[in-house]
């Protein structure tokens, strides 16, 4: 019996340390569980944006995950897309712990990032021209903003809109060319095969031989032959958020929309301002406003070399062409001009009249928009010769005149007045400047003195002929201080003003006159 209970005890104790080793192997060698090392920490929780994902053993392979998973949202678009990605790890030293198979972490780590995209960058193209830039969603949006801004002058349908690249610069920035449609940039297999040798040779022949006669209006290959942009056009791929591209609809009308831009424009010889008007196509009164500081009104004097401020309408991208056309039309011949020396620069006379002629032409028209800016006649034939218009013309510049008192304001202007006192015209021959009595009376221009003294209603008088047949008038002065037939300066004090004659006050009345008439005296002062 006691050899039955030592067999029994001995028994036990081989199955308990069976057990132990049993257990003890188990926690190298079954799968899930990790094994126990007195390292530190050796089983890891993972949070991402601070929610649980999962169990790791190791903390590096927690980012690893997180790179996996990051990137495979990012290629599921070709945007650049941005989230927020905080992970934390809560480290243990374990005997053993199960950890979470990796497909479980992959899984849930991508649905924490997807709740947590902070923005998303798309794929776009940004196009530049001069200072203006838009941004669009494909490559295929600029070419179509492009060929808009062609289009709009190709009724014909002949030319495209291709993107290249510039290898001009150093990085990848496209730029344009404008081809026509049948063009495709390749050669044929057979123009290779027949490009040397003697097709060589024939070609040469070609360019070399001249043309046989003369070419016929019917000769001509009229239309559309070329198109090109005036200004550069940049394209960069960049990635925007979406609020930051411009739809294509409003590109369009952005770019091909005449906008109203500052200009300039240089008075020539023969200019009015009713003719820049129409040279400019802008209302007179437009032109006047925008150079209020030297126009005051479609009277107002301007001279050759003058600027004036305009605004020219203008797309964003100007398109250049070169358009081959036929027109018939009626013509005037230059005008013939016989210099006179003896004759001042404002005096001339018509020795013949002009008459129009006709004649039928062929021409390259160069445009930008829709301005005509250059023309190249191929072709003339005139039906019917134009006679000129003959003029002579003096070439002896004529004397300037100055305002014949310093300072004063005008209280009287030329024309159509209402009498200021009873006797007093109602139609002003000249100006009138107040000015306190005894004021200095200058010589507007230099001459002869044709009369000093009493002038009845004009009071006291002074009258001065000058040399280019003009004559002016001073008058209602306190004192003359010149005698008839004396030679005067210009600028020289010639008399006081007053108040003498039918007058309101003390004043200055000054007039001038061309060829016996009154005309207006500030239009010829300097």
């Amino acid at each position: 019996m006691k050899k039955k209970i030592n067999l029994l005890k001995k028994l036990e104790f081989t199955y308990i340390k069976i057990t132990l080793f049993t257990l003890f192997a188990c926690t190298f060698f079954l799968d899930g569980y990790t094994p126990y090392k007195s390292t530190g920490e050796n089983f890891f929780h993972v949070f991402l944006n601070g929610t649980e994902v999962g169990t790791v053993g190791e903390a590096k392979r927690a980012e690893e995950l997180l790179v996996t998973a990051r990137r495979k949202i990012a290629s599921e678009s070709e945007e650049l897309t941005f989230m927020e990605a905080e992970l934390s790890l809560q480290g243990e030293e374990v005997l053993w712990g199960k950890i979470d198979e990796e497909e479980t972490l992959l899984v849930n780590m991508e649905t924490i990032l997807r709740q947590n995209v902070q923005e998303t960058l798309h794929r776009s193209y940004t196009m530049k021209v001069n200072e203006y830039m838009v941004n669009l969603a494909s490559v295929d949006e600029v070419q179509e903003l492009l060929q808009a801004a062609v289009d709009k002058y190709d009724s014909e349908d002949k030319f495209r809109v291709e993107l290249v690249q510039d290898y001009n610069r150093e990085f990848c920035v496209l730029t344009t060319e404008i081809l026509e449609s049948e063009e495709d940039g390749t050669q044929h297999a057979d123009s290779n095969y027949l490009s040397g040798g003697v097709q060589l040779f024939l070609a040469a022949m070609d360019e070399d031989a001249p043309e046989v006669g003369e070419k016929d209006f019917e000769d001509y290959d009229l239309g559309l032959k070329t198109m090109g942009f005036s200004e550069e056009v940049e394209i960069v791929e960049a990635y925007l958020p979406e609020e930051q591209l411009t739809p294509l609809e409003t590109a369009i009308e952005e770019v091909t929309k005449e906008q109203e831009t500052p200009g300039e424009y240089e008075v020539v010889s023969g200019d009015t301002l009713s003719e820049i008007s129409i040279k400019v196509n802008i209302p007179m009164d437009k032109i006047i406003d925008m150079n209020s500081e030297t126009l005051e009104n479609e009277n107002s004097t301007i001279r050759v070399g003058d600027k004036l401020i305009i605004t020219v309408p203008e797309p964003e991208l100007s398109v250049e062409r070169m358009e081959q056309n036929y027109y018939e039309e009626t013509y005037d011949a230059e005008i013939i001009y016989v210099d006179e020396d003896s004759w001042y620069t404002y005096q001339t006379e018509l020795l013949q009249q002009p008459s129009a002629g006709f004649r039928k032409i062929v021409a390259n028209v160069y445009y930008v928009n829709d301005k005509e800016v250059d023309r190249e006649i191929l072709k003339e034939e005139v039906v019917m010769e134009a006679v000129p218009k003959i003029v002579k013309r003096g070439t002896k510049i004529p004397p300037t005149y100055i305002k014949p008192i310093s300072g004063g304001r005008q209280t009287s202007g030329f024309g159509p007045r209402k009498a200021p006192t009873k006797g007093a015209s109602t139609y002003h021959r000249g100006v009138d400047w107040a000015v306190p009595t005894g004021t200095a009376v200058f010589a507007s221009c230099g001459g002869t003195v044709a009369k000093a003294g009493w002038g009845s209603g004009y009071g006291y008088v002074v009258y001065i002929n000058h040399e280019d047949g003009r004559q002016t008038r001073y008058a209602h002065l306190s004192k003359v201080l010149v005698k008839s037939g004396q030679t005067v300066k210009q600028g020289e004090r010639i008399a006081l003003s007053g108040n003498t004659g039918v007058s309101t006050g003390p004043h200055l009345h000054f007039e001038m006159l061309i060829n016996g008439s009154h005309v207006n005296p500030l239009k010829y002062l300097q």
